[in-house]
């Protein structure tokens, strides 16, 4: 199946400077304040120290050779640091400024140099998390976290290992999808006609997504039987980050795709739906969960934890911050956390906290190891600077960057797993298996 690898583990987004008007020079006002930001930002926030004569090489270099791939021998001086970062920037402007009259025709502007130059002041450090995002990187991330909304199907989808096919992962509740009789587990061997063996889930979704009340025909392999073409008119969906359902035996499973803004809100839903409906133990899913929200991770575990520490944040010079449960802790009841080698970020914290305060049992594989923080500034015309401003701690001290948390119980993940599927998920039928086992303890 395909997975996606980790993305931040918070974001604190921030009030962005008013564009200025442009200047007389080669660059714009709006984009020389973008490189004096930039360049402030990762001064004042990354997490370490940083060179700014590094800082300033790797701009000119990255600059030189997005020049040189669009045909250009460009002749770019060098730039020697000084102890102040506002002159440092300014001197990156005149010479991203001089480059834009010499070559903006050829690149397409003075847009393309600025956004290279803020790129290269952030690989200076040589942090993978620390980076630039365009206009439409920075959108596509927020939509990732937050849901966004579109036109489509209301389906999450992967590519199944073995027929190469899209397989329908979970149907949104209330969407087009779940409302014409889709369900998780479904091969979709045909959109409109079209095969879908051998496409990436890109492709595929590019495929199933289309203006409101269009009409997509479904080809579906249900059970290694083909169904009638099934027709779904699409709708405007939100993608939710939580995924619920009652197993046999009352076992709520809740299965988190990310650490968005309303993940809380949305667990909260979800916790009450399983309760009513008799749940007596819980599975908490953080596999293939790359993180999200800093605030969100504190909001879940929360939920499980009643009082105590949650995560320790140590920002640049020492400064540590402990945040601390929020009093929103549910009755407490047996609890399984599902982890994986993609379960990372604010999904390492919250496993964390839970197996630290020995409210749940983790179960899985080792996580994948990113203890690092990150925060995301807007820059004024939609893009923006990720960069890595802090690590983090459990609340006993651990430190898992680039190390993972281990599970309580070993299970392995085999490639043929449908996640969240009793019948031929193995973790999950341990997790199950492990809150039998606590429930006949209890005499539930």
């Amino acid at each position: 199946m395909n997975r996606v690898l980790p993305t931040l583990a918070a974001v604190a987004l921030l009030a962005t400077a008013a564009p200025t008007a442009t200047t007389a020079s080669g660059i714009s006002g709006l984009e020389s304040d973008e490189i004096e930001m930039s360049f402030s930002l990762l001064d004042s926030e990354f997490y370490k120290k940083v060179d700014q004569q590094v800082a300033l090489d790797s701009a000119r270099a990255e600059l030189s050779d997005f020049l040189e791939k669009a045909g250009a021998k460009p002749k770019i001086a060098s730039l020697r640091a000084v102890d102040d970062p506002t002159v440092n920037a300014k001197n990156l402007e005149r010479e991203v400024s001089a480059l834009s009259n010499e070559y903006g025709t050829r690149v397409g502007g003075s847009r393309p140099l600025t956004y290279v130059a803020i790129a290269g002041l952030m690989d200076s450090v040589k942090d993978k998390y620390t980076t630039f995002l365009s206009p439409k990187q920075y959108a596509e991330l927020n939509e990732g976290l937050d849901g966004g909304n579109f036109s489509g199907v209301g389906i999450s989808i992967q590519v199944d290992d073995k027929s190469k096919m899209l397989t329908v992962n979970e149907v949104i509740p209330g969407g087009p999808a779940e409302k014409a009789g889709l369900q998780p587990g479904d091969v979709i061997s045909l959109i409109d006609g079209k095969s879908t063996k051998g496409l990436t889930t890109d492709q595929d979704a590019k495929m199933l997504r289309g203006e409101k009340g269009t009409v997509v025909k479904l080809t579906i392999d249900r059970a290694d039987q083909e169904l009638p073409v099934i027709e779904v008119t699409r709708d405007v969906i939100h993608q939710p980050s939580v995924y619920s359902k009652l197993l046999d035996g009352g076992i709520g499973y809740a299965r988190l795709t990310v650490f968005g803004q309303n993940t809380a809100d949305e667990l909260s839903t979800a916790l009450a739906k399983l309760e009513a409906q008799g749940a007596k133990a819980y599975v908490l899913d953080l596999r293939d969960n790359g993180g999200g929200y800093l605030n969100a991770a504190i909001d879940v575990s929360s939920k499980f934890i009643a009082s105590g520490p949650i995560v320790s944040v140590e920002s640049r010079g020492g400064s540590d911050t402990q945040y601390d449960a929020e009093n929103t802790a549910i009755p407490s009841k047996p609890l399984a956390v599902l982890v994986n080698k993609y379960t990372a970020s604010a999904s390492e914290i919250t496993s964390g906290a839970i197996q630290d305060d020995g409210v749940g049992a983790l179960i899985g594989e080792k996580t994948y190891g990113k203890g690092v923080v990150q925060t995301i500034h807007p820059l004024p015309d939609g893009s923006a600077v990720k960069i890595t401003s802090a690590r983090y701690l459990t609340p006993r001290g651990r430190d898992i960057n680039l190390v993972g948390i281990q599970p309580d119980i070993i299970s392995i993940e085999p490639k043929t797993a449908r996640l969240g599927d009793p019948l031929t998920d193995p973790q999950l039928q341990s997790a199950v298996t492990y809150l039998q086992g606590k429930l006949a303890q209890a005499g539930t």
